[in-house]
């Protein structure tokens, strides 16, 4: 048998945030992993060139042609050689041209859960923790990743039920993202010591889940037996940022994200991110953005 394997079906799933976008062939719902060109995205049914979130990772690497990509609000240039990477829930939109060749390769949590004894445990954190590290990044052409990802893209077009094929995608996917970790690594400034690093993640983790139940500095730093002075001294050594910013950026951003659907409205939104009063969060929103949420809303949904 032979697997549909570069039939993106995707679908919108909407809900009371955002639109999410699902990839739904079929080697993608049973291995995890989906290989295909940019051509392969621009005929896709649904637009992705309309802000969306997605539901599965994506490594997207131009070959040919300049343009531009979405990710979380803010347009970055991108050309031959640019490596864009994007988590699951980033908010994110392409801009095909005629000329604009590439790949993205496509996979779920789950599948990068399984490579895991092939990756380094500090490329997790390097390449999946956009608040830490750029989404982009440019690859030398000598480093042959173009030609790893082309090696990629036929073996997976010939995909069936070989139990080796299989081995060899999941080789090749493990020598892509080794490649691409190694040349990130010489690209970022990782933090001093590894401790704080993982201190800082426990803080991240700790925000996305309590962030409607406080946007006070003092409250993590007491859920994590620290002081809120150490707290501080860790986000401005790790983000450059005080712990006050890290959590207002944090909020903006989310609200950000549920403002792309056009359907909700502003009470609602309001007590999603834990205000009680919607023209306390419009301030808000106003004060870090200069812009209303509506506006905000109006300016991504032309």
């Amino acid at each position: 048998m032979v697997f549909k394997s570069l039939v993106f079906n995707t679908f919108v799933k909407m809900s009371k945030e955002i639109p999410y976008i699902a990839c739904e062939s079929d080697f993608f719902k049973l291995h995890g992993v989906e290989i295909m060109t940019i051509d392969d995205l621009s005929n896709r049914k649904v637009s992705l060139e309309n802000p969306h979130r997605l539901d599965f990772y994506v490594f997207v690497f131009y070959t040919k042609g300049e343009s531009k990509h979405l990710i979380d609000f803010s347009w970055h240039k991108v050309k031959k050689g640019t490596l864009v990477y994007l988590t699951e829930g980033q908010v994110n939109a392409f801009k095909f041209k005629e000329k604009l060749k590439g790949f993205a390769i496509l996979f779920t949590k789950d599948y990068l859960n399984r490579q895991l004894n092939k990756i380094p445990k500090e490329a997790l954190v390097c390449l999946f923790t956009p608040n830490l590290f750029p989404s982009t990044f440019n690859i030398p052409e000598d480093t042959n990743t173009e030609n790893y990802l082309n090696l990629l893209y036929q073996e997976y077009k010939k995909s069936n039920d070989d139990s080796s094929q299989y081995y060899i995608i999941d080789s090749l996917y493990a020598i892509i993202f080794a490649k691409i970790e190694q040349l990130k690594k010489h690209n970022v400034l990782y933090p001093s010591e590894s401790n704080k690093l993982s201190l800082f993640l426990k803080f991240e983790n700790l925000l996305e889940k309590e962030y409607q139940t406080s946007r006070n500095a003092d409250f993590y730093a007491e859920k994590l037996n620290i002081t809120y002075q150490h707290l501080n001294n860790l986000c401005k050594e790790v983000v450059n940022l005080s712990t006050k910013q890290f959590i207002d950026e944090f909020i903006i951003l989310e609200a950000k994200r549920k403002l792309i659907n056009s359907d909700i409205k502003s009470s609602q939104l309001a007590y999603s991110m834990g205000f009680e009063e919607s023209t306390n969060f419009v301030k808000y929103f106003k004060k870090h953005t200069s812009q209303t949420p509506n506006q905000f809303k109006k300016l991504h949904l032309k």
